[in-house]
């Protein structure tokens, strides 16, 4: 309730400041409103929803998992580029204005592209470790050697965004986008750092999960076609030596799957998330960087927004995957809601059988079913 207070309170100050100083390099006020409420929307179900996820695996030793410490440490970088990201987009989208300094937006530049470095690394190496369980069968992956290779991608993720805080590459203060972002330049240094960030952060995570997805997806229709081959002639076997080929079909068995392909689903829905919400941004990124005319037209700040609180939007919808997809977590979180707070919709899963001790169960002379 602090932080929505707070964030209200800011918004209407400064609406009420700057309520003359919209230019035409802004937005209109209309869209500004409408841009305020999404924003909000989306930093309070970040936040709230990736620090439910970290709770639940920091309290519970049965959700310590391998891939659930990942997602753990996904979500934690959703949390922070909520808590140290989206705050200052919001009064900048208010402002049309970058009002924070030179030194804090360098600051900002970093910290920014540390977490959204980490989370694109964390669900590559999830996805990687499904293709290893399901194409190669080998499950090495451990906690132990889960919590390894977060500390790697952590300080890998510094490594690469590290110098955007100190100047190398210098950032452009943009004079029309709600972040400090790469701007136009004409420095080789430049275009390069650009480039490997880029290459880095989408495109080489982005073949190398699109590739181990095409390899499950192949694996899994191959496996589905061998099994029904192999069920319908072991039917087959059965009805000859019964007599009954030419009496009737042969028997076709329902076999259910999706125990095995689950959990593969989510982190592929998780992949396009990711890309439907951080291809704009990259492209938009590239764009400007290289061409001038781009950076400096009127609507620059517009496409800046639309594009900015679009990648945004994927740590919002993260934990509402989980929620969806993953029964343990849907059953952990709400068991920490309280009883007067539980308005998440129920999703189907597998029911629980629960016996009472005091219920009375009588089975019949003849029934051979209880």
């Amino acid at each position: 309730y602090i932080c929505i207070y707070m964030y209200i309170y800011i918004y209407i100050y400064i609406l009420a400041y700057h309520s003359n100083d919209f230019g035409t390099q802004g937005v209109g006020l209309p869209l500004q409103i409408f841009f305020c409420l999404v924003m909000v929307t989306i930093l309070l179900v970040a936040l709230l929803g990736n620090v439910v996820v970290c709770l639940m695996v920091y309290q519970r030793s049965a959700m310590r998992s391998a891939i659930n410490i990942l997602l753990a440490s996904l979500a934690f970088a959703d949390m922070m580029l909520a808590i140290l990201n989206m705050p200052f987009a919001l009064v900048t989208v208010v402002t049309t204005k970058w009002i924070f300094g030179d030194a804090f937006c360098r600051v900002s530049a970093m910290l920014f592209w540390f977490f959204v470095m980490e989370g694109v690394a964390i669900l590559l190496i999830i996805s990687i470790d499904r293709f290893l369980i399901i194409v190669q069968k080998q499950d090495k992956l451990s906690p132990q050697r889960a919590k390894v290779l977060i500390v790697v991608t952590w300080g890998l993720s510094f490594i690469f965004s590290f110098p955007l805080a100190v100047g190398s590459p210098l950032l452009q203060i943009p004079p029309r986008a709600p972040q400090c972002v790469f701007g136009y330049s004409i420095e080789p240094g430049y275009h390069a750092y650009v480039l490997i960030l880029m290459l880095v952060f989408f495109f080489i995570p982005f073949m190398v999960m699109l590739y181990t997805f095409m390899g499950i997806l192949n694996t899994i229709r191959h496996n589905a076609i061998r099994i029904h081959s192999h069920t319908d002639s072991i039917c087959l076997s059965q009805a000859s030596k019964l007599g009954l080929l030419s009496l009737q079909r042969p028997f076709q068995m329902n076999i259910d799957m999706s125990f095995k392909t689950r959990a593969f689903a989510t982190i592929l829905i998780l992949f396009s998330v990711f890309t439907v919400c951080w291809a704009p941004f990259t492209a938009y990124s590239l764009v400007s960087t290289f061409s001038e005319g781009f950076y400096h037209k009127d609507s620059f700040f517009q496409i800046s927004t639309w594009v900015l609180w679009l990648s945004y939007l994927k740590s919002a919808l993260n934990p509402l995957i989980y929620y969806w997809r993953i029964k343990k977590f849907r059953d952990a979180c709400l068991d920490l809601m309280p009883k007067y707070f539980k308005f998440l919709p129920q999703l189907p899963g597998n029911t629980k059988r629960r016996i009472q001790p005091s219920a009375v169960y009588v089975c019949g002379e003849h029934r051979s079913v209880v």
